[in-house]
């Protein structure tokens, strides 16, 4: 059977159809076919239909038909740009809901409690938040490191990149929210107005509501960053120093840097690092990484602006000198802030034109705690990574401050002060991304048999087994969560976390006691 005779003959096609936003939903192959995939190009599930509008209240609309009035299971996945990577953002039979056709702006404000902040769509791309907020010299204060995500997609996770030891992830930086629940009711939320819903909803994976609308902290813009990288051939050292510049978080501005992550470079991977050092040096990077096998790169920011160009070169000064990097490979750059940013974006776009963008990507992001993560190098990069050879993208590995993150919020983090965030991102073949996936099981393997207590960073997970691991003392909350904001698991599905029949029954239960 075609797949417009099978859509046909679906329920779901003819109740849709019924519905005051009907002119709305979308059943074409194109618009189908868009939403049944994702930048992972892993996964491929088919929805019914693709709702595109302007207004929060036909998705309102769409939720409370689905919860009141459905006669079958209806699910519906709020969907940005699809930079999902597992299929999370896709609804198999169900509704997808194209966010970017919504029609609202960023606005700055200014309130004598909160200083500057923004009220943001949740559907609207990072860049273009920046773009409004440095009008009136102000921007957000933690950041992704790929700008061209939406403000809902990077909240459902947490937002984390080289600023997060100093600001926080993105959800730490949050004041309100306007969402509609899996209940079809469109509310505000925020620590002191339905806290039980705004903290759910942060790093909630989508599970709890859809973000329509996010106020978030703004800070002074800078102008410019001094952009430096570092390198080391001791895996000790390179750890050492990322702690110490990160323990630096809570110094008065000039003391602190505003950015620190680190890489991991190979022969392999070559391509997604060597571009940022002068062509004149690559003999001697080839020959450094040729000699170490592994190297590992710290890579910092310090922003500054017409008050601070005068002494920015002293403080960072001040701030690098006592590090042990490889003499001699420390490589600086002048860049712009919004070039400092944006930087993945001239990636991407070189990509594109290779034809190695839209390709299938592998991932797995990782945090691991402090404790085990001399541990993780000897027996993953060392090992698991220079033995299969396989790993061509960016490997990223940073540390992070847990006290940078709020354990209120669904987000789950290691259960230590500090722990690294390493990231395999990888892109691959049509046909050989299972290799990049078999090394990511075998890396999740070793973990989980030397004890090493991970947790992934954009899960994945195909067992409630899994899901419940992950969460660990948060999973009872978390039910809780799903059973009083969506009860009859609409909202979602691509994420997998409630689609086990134990775990319906379980929430199905709650529920009704909950209504007694």
């Amino acid at each position: 059977m075609s797949w417009q005779s099978k859509l046909l003959t679906d329920s779901r096609y003819h109740e849709l159809l019924s519905l005051p936003i009907a002119g709305k939903l979308c059943f074409d192959p194109e618009s189908i076919g868009n939403a049944s995939v994702d930048f992972g190009l892993i996964i491929r599930e088919i929805p019914v239909a693709v709702l595109y509008t302007s207004y929060p209240e036909d998705i309102a609309t769409l939720v409370a038909f689905a919860y009141n009035e459905s006669s079958i299971p209806l699910t519906i996945s709020a969907r940005g740009f699809g930079h999902s990577v597992r299929g999370q953002a896709m609804a198999r039979d169900g509704v997808v809901v194209n966010m970017t056709s919504l029609g609202n702006k960023s606005t700055v404000s200014w309130s004598q409690s909160l200083g500057h902040y923004a009220d943001v769509g949740g559907h609207q791309l990072w860049i273009d938040v920046l773009e409004e907020t440095l009008k009136h010299g102000v921007a957000p204060v933690s950041w992704t490191d790929y700008l061209y995500l939406t403000v809902g997609g990077t909240l459902s996770n947490a937002g984390i990149s080289g600023e997060t030891f100093r600001y926080g992830p993105q959800i730490s930086n949050v004041y309100e929210m306007d969402v509609i629940t899996g209940t079809g009711h469109f509310l505000t939320c925020s620590p002191h107005k339905n806290p039980d819903l705004f903290y759910s909803v942060l790093g909630g994976l989508g599970q709890f509501a859809i973000i329509i609308r996010a106020r978030i902290a703004l800070g002074p813009a800078p102008k410019r960053a001094k952009w430096v990288r570092m390198l080391y051939s001791n895996f000790s050292a390179f750890t050492m120093d990322q702690e110490q510049l990160i323990s630096r978080h809570g110094r008065k501005q000039h003391e602190a840097l505003d950015y620190v992550e680190g890489q991991l470079f190979m022969r392999q991977n070559l391509d997604s690092w060597i571009s940022f050092f002068p062509l004149s040096d690559h003999p001697r990077l080839m020959s450094l990484v040729t000699e170490h096998e592994l190297l590992y790169c710290i890579e910092v920011a310090k922003f500054y602006d017409e008050r601070t160009q005068s002494t920015v070169d002293k403080d960072l000064e001040m701030i690098l000198k006592d590090l042990s990097h490889v003499p001699e490979f420390m490589f600086e750059k002048d860049v712009g802030y919004v070039d400092f940013l944006n930087r993945v974006r001239a990636e991407e776009l070189a990509l594109r034109e290779q034809g190695l963008w839209n390709v299938p990507h592998p991932w797995l992001y990782l945090f691991v705690p402090k404790s085990r993560i001399a541990d993780f190098n000897t027996g993953v990069f060392k090992n698991i990574v220079l033995r299969n050879n396989i790993t061509t993208g960016l490997v990223p590995v940073y540390p992070m401050n847990n006290d940078k993150w709020d354990d209120r919020m669904s987000a789950v983090i290691p259960d230590e002060d500090v722990f690294y965030t390493v990231g395999f991102l990888h892109s691959s073949g049509f046909e050989d991304w299972q290799e990049f996936d078999l090394q990511n099981k075998e890396v999740l393997l070793f973990c989980e048999d030397n004890g090493i207590k991970v947790k992934q960073y954009l899960p994945h997970y195909s067992t409630e087994r899994e899901w419940m691991q992950h969460f660990g003392p948060k999973w009872r909350t978390f039910q809780e969560s799903k059973a009083q904001f969506d009860p009859k698991i609409l909202l979602s599905p691509g994420q997998r976390i409630f689609n086990h029949n134990k775990t319906k029954a379980w929430i199905q239960r709650l529920m009704g006691f909950i209504l007694q």
